[in-house]
């Protein structure tokens, strides 16, 4: 029997989450994502379910950020004051049209997918065009205005859920989770990022594990960079699954940002899709194993618009609707992305490995063993 899936779609005729053009963080990426999920035949007959996401009110985003954050954010380009204090005015957090309805947009998406899970609709929900953790509560930063996956999280502490699991594979550190739950005992964020001395947003160290009742709760693994397949799924799964499974949570939240691909021009990793494909199999394990199935997935960064973030998050989708896809991709979706983005674009699904230059894996396996010694034991881990 297939697990009933939900994708969460942002919607038709509302602002786009758009920072303007020349910024790397493009709504295309999404949208592209769905419409490849569409042509794979992903949805209908039995597999998956596309449902409408909606705005979330100022109370569901107020359950994370301030109510003057909230008001700030809303006030933009109205002559509303206080941007530069709460993170606007940058290139990388512009002031955009309909900014405020854009960004609880897309919490209200991520809502929408945890409603699903918690309360028993699916099993799996997938918002694409979520996963912004760098938000503060009183601050917008990285491309992100409000923190759904923190919103959602905190959405369904509230609702029922007693343990949430929260892990993030962007390329750059979850900051936001962690630092708005990493007081709170109940809720567990691992985060695989590059380490925070060579990337934005300069955070993330394996020593950062959490305060008073929650130490042991954040957990953080440094890669360095150049770091391809084989290291990273190393400490991916010698890490995720473990704390996973002892935490026991009811939850299992995602953050699937795959900026980590060895063509991302914002980092420095080496995956490939295959890395993606093996991790979007053990989330779906640890998903049916530890949580009776409930998984809430988010997408996050990922600069290749066009050629591999759309690739990516569909990979993921096809794990948790049960699919093996073929790699050739979709002869419609070829030609759409093509126009779109106005060279050719991609036509097989997978891509190869890519050679590291050095070799990462004696540094990565001190961090590895740097984790064990300081988080393991808070879970009665060796």
């Amino acid at each position: 029997m297939s697990d009933r899936v939900e994708l969460v779609r942002y919607g038709d005729g509302v602002p786009l989450y758009d920072h303007g053009g020349g910024h790397p963080l493009r709504p295309e990426r999404f949208l592209l994502t769905e419409r490849l999920i569409a042509d794979y035949g992903l949805l209908g007959e039995g597999r998956a379910t596309a449902v409408p996401g909606r705005q979330a009110t100022n109370t569901e985003v107020g359950l994370v950020h301030t109510p003057r954050y909230i008001e700030v954010v809303r006030g933009a380009g109205r002559g509303g004051g206080g941007l530069w204090e709460h993170g606007f005015g940058s290139p990388d957090n512009p002031v955009f049209a309909g900014m405020h309805t854009a960004a609880a947009r897309v919490v209200g998406a991520t809502l929408v997918g945890a409603e699903a899970v918690l309360g028993g609709r699916a099993q799996h929900a997938f918002n694409p065009s979520g996963g912004l953790h760098h938000a503060m509560p009183a601050r917008a930063s990285g491309f992100c205005v409000y923190d759904d996956p923190a919103v959602a999280v905190a959405w369904m502490l509230a609702n029922g859920a007693d343990r949430v699991a929260y892990v993030d594979v962007d390329v750059h550190h979850g900051d936001g989770p962690q630092a708005i739950f990493s007081a709170d005992p109940r809720v567990l964020t691992i985060s695989l990022h590059q380490d925070g001395r060579t990337l934005f947003p300069g955070t993330g160290a394996v020593e950062e594990i959490g305060t008073g009742d929650a130490a042991g709760t954040s957990v953080n693994v440094p890669l360095p960079p150049l770091t391809g397949d084989d290291d990273w799924l190393r400490a991916f799964e010698e890490v995720v699954p473990p704390l996973v499974e002892a935490f026991k949570p009811a939850v299992l939240v995602t953050q699937l940002g795959c900026d980590s691909h060895h063509s991302d021009p914002l980092a420095n990793l080496l995956l490939s899709t295959a890395a993606y494909r093996r991790a979007a199999a053990v989330l779906h394990d640890l998903a049916h194993r530890v949580c009776d199935g409930r998984w809430l997935a988010t997408g996050g960064g990922g600069y290749q618009w066009a050629r591999v973030v759309p690739r990516a998050w569909t990979t993921y989708f096809a794990e948790m609707v049960g699919v093996e896809l073929t790699d050739e991709l979709p002869a419609e979706w070829v030609a759409h992305v093509t126009a779109e983005a106005g060279e050719p674009g991609p036509s097989r699904l997978a891509d190869p490995p890519v050679a590291a230059p050095g070799d990462n894996t004696d540094a990565i396996r001190a961090t590895i063993d740097r984790v064990r010694a300081l988080v393991f034991p808070w879970h009665g881990l060796r």
